[in-house]
């Protein structure tokens, strides 16, 4: 990362921390307020339109969430009986059957042969 886009970053931060809204003249503003040098108004501007909207604490906060996840399947009661089961063991032949296909035994040889 480059010394112009930490310091916007960290001024972007500052900003999203004192609940005002990230604008590029406030950056620009708060990045020469910190005598920071050579910091191009590109950088500002491209900071602003990418935070415009958003809510950079809660940015922060999912950074580990990953993003939507698929809903788990509903779980089946004793109602249907065994009629659920038959697609899901056909599933894992399935994969049985991937994982010997994949092995490099069948190839014949090795990855360091």
């Amino acid at each position: 990362m480059s010394h112009s886009e930490l310091a916007t970053s960290y001024a972007a931060l500052i900003l999203a921390d004192d609940d005002v809204d990230v604008t590029a003249d406030k950056l620009q503003t708060l990045i020469k307020a910190a005598n920071v040098d050579d910091v191009e108004s590109i950088w500002t501007t491209l900071f602003a339109k990418a935070l415009d909207g958003k809510n950079v604490k809660d940015m922060l906060l999912n950074v580990g969430s990953g993003g939507g996840a698929a809903a788990a399947p509903a779980a089946t009661g004793g109602v249907t009986g065994g009629a659920a089961d038959g697609p899901a063991e056909e599933k894992k032949e399935e994969k049985k059957e991937e994982e010997k296909e994949e092995s490099d035994e069948d190839m014949g040889f090795g990855l360091f042969d």
